[in-house]
């Protein structure tokens, strides 16, 4: 299986979790979805959320940019997934897939847990 990075290189945290899985003989394919042209689709988000075992795209939402975003705490998950897909920034990250798996690296640690 390959390993997949949703990765944020402008983001100490994503950084610190690519170094991680580097430093375990760990070479992730990272996908920069911050980038236009990797950016994630509403589909792709709900596979991973199933992936982490969530019934909510909230598990993985940057809640202090959300209100900034217009997202109203009060957003269906539909509306959730569709601003997520928007506006990137709404990811929290790093996140780490692994087959059937998936993980928000928080703490950076946990990407080693489907390692």
């Amino acid at each position: 299986m390959t390993y997949i990075l949703l990765h944020n290189p402008g983001c100490g945290s994503s950084k610190k979790g690519l170094e991680l899985l580097q430093s375990k003989g760990i070479e992730p394919k990272v996908r920069k979805y911050m980038s236009a042209a990797e950016r994630l689709s509403v589909e792709e988000l709900k596979d991973i959320a199933k992936k982490m075992g969530a019934k909510s795209p909230r598990v993985f939402l940057r809640e202090k940019d959300a209100e900034a975003a217009g997202l109203s705490e009060r957003a269906s998950d539909e509306q959730v997934y569709a601003a997520m897909a928007e506006n990137p920034k709404l990811i929290q990250r790093p996140i780490g897939i692994n087959g059937k798996k998936a993980v928000l690296g928080r703490p950076n640690e946990r990407l080693l847990d489907i390692a």
